[in-house]
């Protein structure tokens, strides 16, 4: 049973460090304006760290937390504590996002942003 477990939370994890790197997206606001979205994620176990870019700047992911195919963490915006929470299809190679921001709720989905070299 122990190393069924074991297998089952490796094969979680494994699953889990394809989230690793960078993602897009864009965010629409309900006027019609979008705006790009840019997040690098980085899974330690359980953990979420990362940042977030879009075109007021660059900020850490805090309180990162990976459970099943969800996550969840907030961003700081200039004191502001902003909650997102999503699923990871790998299959689709998607984040399914959901940000709430001041108590509106925005959607958006996540591609893994392709490097350019």
């Amino acid at each position: 049973m122990t190393i069924v477990l074991l297998l089952s939370f490796t094969a979680v994890f494994a699953w889990f460090a394809d989230l690793n790197g960078n993602w897009s997206g864009t965010l629409s606001t309900p006027d019609g304006q979008q705006f790009p979205l840019n997040y690098t994620f980085k899974i330690d176990g359980t953990k979420l760290t990362g940042t977030a870019t879009n075109p007021q700047g660059t900020v850490d992911l805090t309180g990162g937390k990976v459970k099943g195919d969800s996550i969840f963490f907030d961003l700081d915006a200039g004191g502001m504590s902003i909650p997102h929470t999503g699923k990871y299809f790998a299959t689709g190679d998607s984040v399914s996002l959901n940000i709430d921001y001041q108590g509106m709720a925005f959607h958006t989905t996540l591609k893994r942003a392709v490097d350019k070299k």
